[in-house]
């Protein structure tokens, strides 16, 4: 009985080892997926990333050409 009791505690105690081992076993490549995964950009992320890029540039061709437009309009009402 003692034997079965003193294997029965052994096992828990394995148990929790095994768990322990397993965390630190896996570890390493899942921090690798983090990793790889904050490096590399997905499809979306490009499309997002370019749609961005394209707005920001039509703002600022909006932007120069109100600019114009002042500018055009400042030399109109000039007296020459």
């Amino acid at each position: 009985m003692r034997g079965f009791l003193a294997m029965m505690g052994g096992a828990m105690l394995l148990g929790g080892c095994v768990s322990v081992a397993k965390t630190i076993v896996t570890a390493p490549f899942k921090a690798g997926a983090v990793i790889v995964d904050s490096a590399t950009t997905t499809r979306s992320e490009a499309d997002e990333d370019r749609g961005r890029a394209i707005r920001k540039q039509e703002e600022r061709d909006r932007k120069a050409a109100r600019k114009a437009a002042r500018e055009l309009e400042r030399d109109a009402e000039r007296p020459r």
